[in-house]
């Protein structure tokens, strides 16, 4: 039976990750310090073959059973998670990386790293194909996890081509789906969890800015798909299918049948004015696309996570 190590395996993506892995007859090592994961999110999985870790990947750990691969997502993710831990930021997209290379290359494991669409900035080119090198502002206040992810990236390069070790990159654009957090501040479970109170729903900017929104078992296939391929450069993964936030405000009103009124807030510093990936990679080598259009995604959203879930505690 292979066995899988997935760092960040208590988060939203990294839980899915986890339960997709033992489904497809995996045994999972879930690594995860809770600083923005949550058991809550594993409690689910009840099998011997599923192994939780409480460990902080910055300093130098170890496992001591055989690992075939190793799926590197553990970091601050959210702009509220990481403006409130940049020093823990970087060093998650540095020493945690390194770190995390190293384990992958005494198993001989297969190694993929999470990366970002945040590592083409605010983008001049669109959409944006693997081969764009970014608009990246290095000093504002998301560049922490921009850096962070760029140089993970590079990292994990100079180990491919120094050490040898077998390595993949996917590049994540916008995904939503059940055990998001209400409170994490992005676009989705921000305007979920006004209009499930009937409360204004805050647009910032004009809401003309867009996003491309991917369904995270999407999501999950087409990483999966990437590990297994053998292809070692960056690919997008993400739904092509571009909205502007006022879009999608209007598509969360219509689903949740909510009675919010739409507001607007100023832009923050550094908000990318696009963001649509080009997936023709994705397809030509994984076969590989979307399945899921945005209404079904928030409808099963909704109904697979509940309402107390989406709305979050008291705030």
């Amino acid at each position: 039976m292979p066995t899988c190590l997935v760092t960040g395996g208590a988060g939203f993506l990294g839980s899915h990750l986890c339960e997709e892995l033992l489904a497809r007859g995996n045994r999972v090592i879930c690594v995860d310090n809770l600083e923005t994961g949550s058991l809550a999110n594993i409690a689910h999985i009840r099998t011997d073959q599923f192994v939780y870790l409480n460990l902080d990947i910055t300093e130098p750990y170890f496992i001591d059973e055989p690992a075939d691969s190793v799926y590197h997502f553990a970091s601050p993710a959210s702009p509220i998670d990481y403006l409130r831990l940049p020093l823990h930021t970087l060093k998650v997209g540095s020493y945690g990386t390194h770190h995390t290379l190293g384990l992958a290359k005494q198993h001989r494991a297969r190694f993929l790293t999470a990366s970002t669409s945040e590592v083409y900035g605010d983008p001049e080119k669109h959409p944006q194909p693997e081969s764009y090198w970014g608009n990246v502002n290095p000093i504002g206040p998301r560049g922490v996890y921009d850096e962070a992810k760029r140089y993970a990236e590079a990292l994990t390069m100079a180990y491919h081509r120094q050490q040898g070790v077998d390595t993949a990159i996917v590049r994540i654009f916008n995904t939503y789906g059940p055990r998001m957090r209400a409170h994490d501040g992005r676009a989705i479970p921000t305007f979920l969890r006004q209009a499930l109170q009937n409360r204004a729903i805050t647009v910032f900017g004009d809401g003309s800015q867009t996003r491309s929104f991917c369904y995270v078992d999407d999501l999950i296939r087409g990483i999966i798909a990437l590990a297994e391929s053998g292809y070692h450069d960056p690919v997008n993964i993400g739904n092509p299918r571009e909205f502007t936030l006022l879009e999608l405000a209007e598509a969360v009103i219509e689903v949740t049948g909510a009675n919010s009124e739409i507001v607007y807030e100023a832009l923050p510093t550094d908000d990318p004015k696009v963001r649509q990936p080009d997936i023709t990679l994705a397809r030509e080598i994984l076969g590989w696309e979307p399945q899921v259009e945005l209404r079904e995604g928030l409808e099963k959203t909704i109904s697979q996570s509940g309402r107390d879930a989406l709305v979050g505690a008291a705030r």
